[in-house]
């Protein structure tokens, strides 16, 4: 049988055909499950540090903004691949969608081999860099030393996961991703505090617990992709990178790693600015992207679902499903975000009391930072959903400047003027004022691709 006729007998995928409203929920749904588990994992392996004492969470806080930067390599070639997956599989391009897999698998092996050298040599410079108190510096270095040499973990994880997202198989990720998480929180208050005959480990001990979920979910989804992902076949034997290929995974990811990693810039910039009041305020920090992770992961979720559904459809020239998908995911993210930022301003004192321990210190600087800061929060909800839209489109560029401009160009500036003329209470202030920015820009330039791409199918 001819390619050809293979390609015309093929079933149509569900991304083709199932009434979109349905095929969202069902798209997203387990991603956005998986991500609050991903998300509750976050906030323990906190709560449990915090209990050892505020240097031990100030140490985890600051060194989140490595684990940013490789969330971002990671996720950021994760989207070109599944962008390039989905694009061939409604173009019935099956051959082209097995190297897109394979070539993937070899970008994030390639990745985790950089974070492990540059983690081993360069921990404690990253935090010398950020404060001279010799406690946070010792725990910060076990820590990060130990989430970078095993990135593999991570790495290894996202790539499968968005192989079986790119295929509509959703569900199996919520396994995997749900199995690592309940692995990890299991093992936190073992590893940190000594359980069950364990040693104490303390910080260090968060870090085991964390990759060690994070192999088993990757052992789950090399499984589940063998067994499950039957569109799909990844095959090393004769194995050499296509130079094309990659090339098209990078020109959607790569504007989606820089746009992720300017994240990474914007926290380790705040996290200074905040440190010129002290450690408490960056603590404060650390505090508020665990608990907003609660909000957002359930978004990333959705879009991770809308993404392959827009891809898919753009590749099949199919214009009203991907306005329905948009229209729909923007309405549910916004709702999503508004109950966030009700519980954000109702009770921030519990959250900070109840879940990380909290001094009278942090209370003073916590309770007024979240209510501020929850203020973006449903603004954030359209932009997040209308940049998704950028890059299943093959636009990452446009994210790229959304991205740039509200992180490094609005809320850096504005923090540190605002801590150098009003103080710290200001500071919060910038997240508010760049989702402003980021949501004029997001409607301008989606005008703009809808009139040369989706209007025009």
């Amino acid at each position: 049988m001819s390619d050809i006729q293979k390609q015309t007998d093929a079933p149509e995928n569900k991304m083709g055909v199932m009434p979109v409203p349905k095929l969202l929920i069902t798209m997203s749904l387990p991603m956005m499950l998986s991500m609050l588990v991903q998300a509750l994992y976050n906030i323990v392996d906190s709560m449990f540090v915090a209990k050892l004492s505020e240097d031990a969470l100030t140490a985890v806080s600051l060194a989140f903004p490595v684990q940013t930067l490789m969330i971002a390599i990671s996720g950021g070639t994760g989207v070109g691949i599944n962008a390039l997956l989905s694009r061939n599989l409604g173009e019935k391009d099956f051959e082209g969608a097995d190297r897109a897999a394979t070539n993937g698998l070899f970008l994030a092996i390639v990745s985790c081999i950089v974070f492990a050298a540059a983690g081993f040599f360069g921990s404690r410079l990253f935090f010398t860099l950020q404060t001279d108190n010799p406690v946070i510096i010792n725990y910060g270095t076990q820590y990060l030393r130990i989430i970078t040499v095993l990135s593999a973990g991570i790495f290894l994880q996202i790539t499968f996961e968005r192989l079986m997202q790119s295929t509509g198989k959703t569900f199996y990720n919520m396994v995997t991703q749900g199995t690592g998480a309940i692995i990890n929180i299991i093992l936190d208050p073992i590893m940190i505090f000594g359980l069950f005959g364990f040693p104490r480990l303390e910080v260090a001990g968060a870090a085991v617990a964390t990759v060690t979920g994070q192999v088993i979910a990757v052992l789950m989804s090399v499984y589940f992709n063998r067994t499950k992902n039957k569109e799909i076949h990844v095959d090393f034997r004769g194995f050499r990178p296509h130079k094309k290929t990659i090339a098209i995974i990078y020109k959607v990811g790569i504007p989606s790693i820089i746009m992720q990693s300017i994240g990474s810039v914007m926290t380790f910039g705040f996290n200074k600015i905040l440190l010129m009041f002290s450690s408490t305020a960056a603590a404060v920090f650390g505090v508020y992207f665990k608990l907003q992770s609660f909000i957002f992961m359930p978004i990333f979720g959705l879009n991770n679902g809308m993404i392959p559904i827009i891809a898919y459809n753009y590749g099949a020239r199919r214009q009203r499903r991907i306005t329905q998908a948009i229209k729909m995911s923007v309405a549910i993210a916004m709702s999503i975000m508004a109950a966030g930022c009700i519980v954000f301003l109702a009770c921030p004192s519990f959250l900070l009391s109840a879940l990380f321990s909290a001094s009278e210190n942090m209370l003073s600087i916590g309770v007024p930072a979240l209510r501020i800061i929850s203020l973006h929060f449903v603004l954030a909800g359209y932009s997040i959903i209308i940049s998704s839209t950028f890059q299943a489109l093959g636009n990452g560029v446009y994210s790229l400047i959304v991205s740039a401009a509200r992180q490094l160009f609005v809320i850096l500036p504005v923090a540190y003027i605002s801590a150098k003329i009003f103080g710290l209470s200001a500071v919060w202030w910038s997240f508010p004022i760049a989702e402003l920015v980021s949501v004029l820009l997001c409607t301008l330039l989606f005008i703009r691709i809808y009139r040369q791409k989706i209007k025009m199918l």
